[in-house]
């Protein structure tokens, strides 16, 4: 059913009903209108004009650029946790602390200039964030965000996502289907028309880039042992829309889950928090490191 009909029905039936009654005589009383009668329907908007961030760090373009992702944003809390005092957690807002405490994390080591997609509460549509680290020339991009697990609140850990076309399981494929909806759930469309021409770019590009991409994950799960929990199966790989930057290395991070108690209770803490950001600085640093003695 498209909109227009549907509003021409919104709008026919209680004229209807009200000629029907008029001519048998009948009378319906009718509420006096005003906030607490407004019909709400959601429509998709366009995406404003993409805006890139301002570059932190030395003045030196030579320096290698680190592109920081907080997921979700505004409008688009991510996953909400109830917690027992009827208190809601917003994912949105736990990956968005970790993201900035890792931007000064970084800028106060020196040596390299920092961009994040988003510093403050605001949406920014799924297909930006890539964009905004290919328009940068962006050396890596790092996505912060956390996971859910339904009922079960024993699961557990932090996971690593690299882009692949075949998800490494079931799981993965379920994750990457409700990250890449986000755009779509949120009443966002973005117009794009070079479709075919990045889906080139990205064939071309993705085996040196995706090689690196693991060789950070891979790094991140070494830095991190002994110092944050992982998931069991902290390794993994799905169709991420978020990471399709063809020429940028990228990973996303599932810093925990916010269904487990341990997991929210480390992520909502500065201590719990300075685990995670030694971890994913330390792998930055190493693996730039690495590049920079190619």
């Amino acid at each position: 059913m498209s909109v227009r009909t549907l509003l021409l029905l919104i709008l026919a039936v209680p004229a209807l009903m009200l000629g029907g009654a008029k001519a048998l005589g009948m009378t319906i009383p009718v509420p006096e209108w005003g906030r607490d009668y407004v019909v709400r329907l959601a429509f998709a908007t366009d995406a404003p004009p993409l805006q890139l961030p301002d570059i932190e760090g030395p003045d030196d373009p030579t320096r290698p650029l680190i592109v920081i992702d907080a997921g979700h944003g505004g409008r688009d809390p991510g996953k909400v946790q109830k917690m027992a005092g009827g208190k809601e957690v917003y994912e949105k807002d736990l990956v968005l602390a970790l993201s900035l405490e890792l931007r000064d994390r970084l800028l106060e080591g020196g040596g390299v200039r920092v961009a994040l997609t988003r510093e403050d509460d605001r949406i920014v549509p799924l297909a930006y964030r890539p964009e905004i680290a290919r328009q940068l020339e962006a050396d890596l991009f790092v996505s912060i965000h956390i996971d859910s697990a339904g009922e079960r609140a024993e699961v557990s850990g932090a996971t690593v996502y690299t882009l692949s076309n075949e998800a490494s399981s079931e799981a993965a494929a379920r994750f990457a289907e409700r990250e890449n909806a986000a755009d779509r759930l949120n009443g966002i469309r973005v117009e794009t028309n070079n479709s075919q021409v990045s889906d080139i770019l990205v064939e071309l590009s993705q085996e040196r880039t995706q090689e690196e991409a693991i060789e950070f994950a891979t790094l991140i799960l070494r830095e991190g042992e002994g110092k944050i929990r992982f998931h069991p199966f902290a390794k993994r790989s799905a169709g991420l829309a978020v990471l399709r930057a063809p020429d940028v290395p990228g990973v996303l991070f599932e810093s925990g889950f916010v269904t487990n108690e341990n997991d929210l209770t480390r992520l909502m803490s500065e201590d719990g928090r300075r685990a995670y950001v030694d971890t994913l600085e330390r792998a930055i640093r190493v693996y730039l490191a690495r590049r920079a003695e190619t």
